[in-house]
C-alpha cells in the first residue's frame, strides 16, 4: 500500500529554517515524522501569498523549491519523484518520494513559459488560487473578478493538459471549479478540502461537487484543518483573541525565522493552539465517509494541509501520526482494497491519467 499526501506546506517552513533531517518537536513534517508515520509520499506546495508582489512571489516559489530539494538530496531515505512511476520505485526501494506543486498562480503572471519552467523543475500540481482572484480565476475567499476561470485561465489549463500538469482546484470559487472542470481534458483535483455537508467553510465542496468531480474522475483530498472539519470549532476559534494573538507572532516569527526569540514566542504559541478543544482525527474519516457515500470509493484521498494550518485535529498532530486513520478507517469496516484507494491508489491514478493524457 502507497500512503501519499496531496499537501503540505512544508516549502514554507524549509525556507524558514527548519532542518527536515531532524524530527522537530513541533513541526508538522519532517522526515523522521515520515517515515514514523508511514507516509510514502508527499507532495510539498510552493505556497505564496495572493499579497506577495509577483515579481517577488516567482523568485520566492524557486527559491522555495531549490532549498527543499536541497533538504531532500541531504537525506539518504527520501527521494525526489516527479511520476508515478517513480512513487512506485522509491516504494519498492524503502524510500519517501517527495514531489512538487504551486499552490497559488500569481508567481507566473501571465507567462506560459514560467509554468513550462517549474514543470521542468519538478512542479506537478498547480492550485489555480488561493484566498484571492489572481490573473487565472475566482478563489473561494473572494470571487468577484472573472465570474470564474479567465480567458488566461483557460489559456494555463491547455498548457497543463499539454505538459502533464495536474489541475487543483483547492482555494477555486464554485464558478471556478465548474469552469475548470469543463475546460480541462483531464481528470481534476482538490488536493485539500473537506465536505461542505458537514462543516459549511467556503472552502469546501458540495454533495453537487463532489458528483461532478467524481463523473470527470478526479479526487477530493480531504483536508486535516478543524476549521474546515467543523463549524463549531470554526465559529469557536474565529471569536477567541487567541486567533488574531497567533497570526500576529507567527508573522513576527516568519520575518525574521533566525532571531532566537521569535522562534521560541512562536514555539510557545503552538503550544496554546495545541492546548485548544480541537476536533478529534476522526472527523476526518467522518469527511471521507461521507465523500465515498457521495462521490464513490475512488473519489477520496489524504490532503492533510500540514505545516499549513494553525492547529491540527486532536490525535493527529502531525505527519507521525497518520496510522490513526487508516486504523480508523478499518474500525468502521472499509476493507483492504478500499483503504488501499483511499491512502494514495485514487490520487495515483488521477496522476497517471494526467501523465498519459
Amino acid at each position: 500500500m502507497i500512503v501519499l499526501d496531496s499537501h503540505c506546506d512544508t516549502p514554507s517552513q524549509v525556507v524558514r529554517l527548519r532542518d527536515l533531517g531532524q524530527r522537530s518537536r513541533l513541526g508538522h513534517i519532517d522526515f523522521p515524522k515520515l517515515r514514523e508515520g508511514g507516509v510514502d509520499a508527499c507532495f510539498f506546495a510552493l505556497y505564496t501569498s495572493q499579497s506577495m508582489p509577483q515579481e517577488e512571489a516567482l523568485p520566492y516559489v524557486h527559491k522555495m523549491l531549490d532549498k527543499s530539494r536541497e533538504a531532500v538530496e541531504a537525506c539518504d531515505y527520501v527521494k525526489l519523484a516527479t511520476s508515478v512511476r517513480e512513487i512506485r520505485e522509491n516504494k519498492a526501494n524503502g524510500l519517501i518520494s517527495i514531489l512538487f506543486g504551486m499552490e497559488n498562480g500569481n508567481p507566473i503572471g501571465k507567462s506560459v513559459a514560467a509554468l513550462e519552467e517549474l514543470y521542468r523543475k519538478g512542479v506537478r500540481y498547480l492550485t489555480l488560487t488561493h484566498n484571492g482572484d489572481n490573473q487565472i480565476a475566482d478563489s473561494a475567499s473572494q470571487g468577484t473578478t472573472w465570474n470564474g476561470l479567465s480567458p488566461f485561465g483557460e489559456e494555463i489549463i491547455d498548457a497543463m493538459n499539454r505538459l502533464g500538469m495536474i489541475v487543483d482546484l483547492a482555494h477555486a470559487s464554485d464558478k471556478t471549479f465548474y469552469d475548470a472542470l469543463d475546460a480541462s481534458a483531464t481528470p481534476v483535483v482538490s488536493t485539500h478540502s473537506c465536505c461542505r455537508a458537514l462543516a459549511s467553510h467556503r472552502r469546501n465542496m458540495d454533495d453537487k461537487m463532489l458528483r461532478a468531480l467524481a463523473d470527470k474522475g478526479g479526487v477530493i483530498q480531504i483536508n486535516f484543518y478543524p476549521a474546515f472539519l467543523s463549524d463549531e470549532f470554526n465559529a469557536s476559534f474565529s471569536a477567541n483573541p487567541l486567533s488574531d494573538e497567533a497570526d500576529a507572532v507567527e508573522a513576527q516569527f516568519i520575518a525574521d525565522p533566525a532571531d532566537a526569540a521569535k522562534r521560541q514566542a512562536w514555539d510557545n504559541m503552538q503550544e496554546r493552539l495545541l492546548a485548544l478543544d480541537r476536533p478529534s482525527y476522526r472527523r476526518i474519516v467522518d469527511h471521507i465517509d461521507h465523500a465515498v457515500n457521495v462521490a464513490g470509493i475512488e473519489s477520496v484521498g489524504f490532503g492533510s494541509d500540514f505545516d499549513g494550518i494553525v492547529v491540527p485535529p486532536a490525535g493527529l498532530e502531525n505527519a507521525s501520526k497518520m496510522p490513526v486513520l487508516l486504523e480508523e478507517l478499518h474500525r468502521r469496516g472499509y476493507n483492504d482494497d478500499a483503504i488501499e484507494k483511499i491512502a494514495g491508489e485514487n490520487f495515483l491514478r488521477v496522476f497517471s491519467d494526467v501523465e498519459s493524457a
